[in-house]
């Protein structure tokens, strides 16, 4: 990609939050990250079923990188108020890592097939943004949870394809992909 065609799909990202259908979609997929962070399934200690990232992995690639690292920052944040936790800033920048990678790496494959694409663009995201990331800011702020942590590989593992088959239903309805297509323009 050229320097000047990378300058043009920053401005084109960035223009994205001035439109107000893609603020309002954005609006409703925060809401359904809250949602998930709420309607969770524990498994005891090791395991933790959430579909809390899917909507900010949704946002990176309907809307690109900046508009879903802005999901995951208003969704951790607002979903930390909600739930009454207290946000943890390493925490709230691996969830802004999960919508910029998904954006960023859906981007960077614009000739790829759809079901690769969108399973690089899940699957590094939460590589980045839950394995790597919130992996080591758990293990400082929480060392209780120490024991667990070799889980969190495998349990994303696990969300990121259903994820992937999610997303990958979605956008291969023609009608939906299009109104996606619209609003980006």
């Amino acid at each position: 990609m050229s320097t000047n065609n990378r300058t043009a799909a920053v401005k084109s990202n960035i223009r994205l939050f001035g439109n107000v259908k893609v603020m309002a979609v954005c609006a409703m997929l925060i809401a359904l990250s809250i949602v998930g962070k709420s309607l969770r399934i524990d498994a005891g200690t090791v395991v933790r079923i959430s579909f809390e990232n899917l909507p900010i992995v949704m946002s990176g690639i309907f809307f690109g990188p900046f508009v879903g690292a802005a999901v995951g920052l208003c969704a951790d944040l607002i979903g930390c108020i909600v739930t009454g936790q207290a946000p943890l800033p390493f925490i709230t920048v691996g969830v802004v890592a999960v919508g910029f990678v998904s954006g960023l790496v859906y981007q960077l494959l614009p000739k790829a097939k759809l079901i690769p694409r969108v399973a690089l663009s899940a699957g590094l995201a939460h590589l980045a943004g839950n394995v790597i990331i919130k992996t080591i800011a758990l293990y400082f702020a929480f060392p209780g949870m120490r024991s667990t942590l070799i889980f969190r590989p495998l349990n994303y593992a696990i969300i990121a394809s259903i994820e992937c088959i999610l997303i990958c239903l979605l956008l291969s309805n023609k009608a939906f992909a299009e109104e996606v297509r619209k609003l980006r323009k």
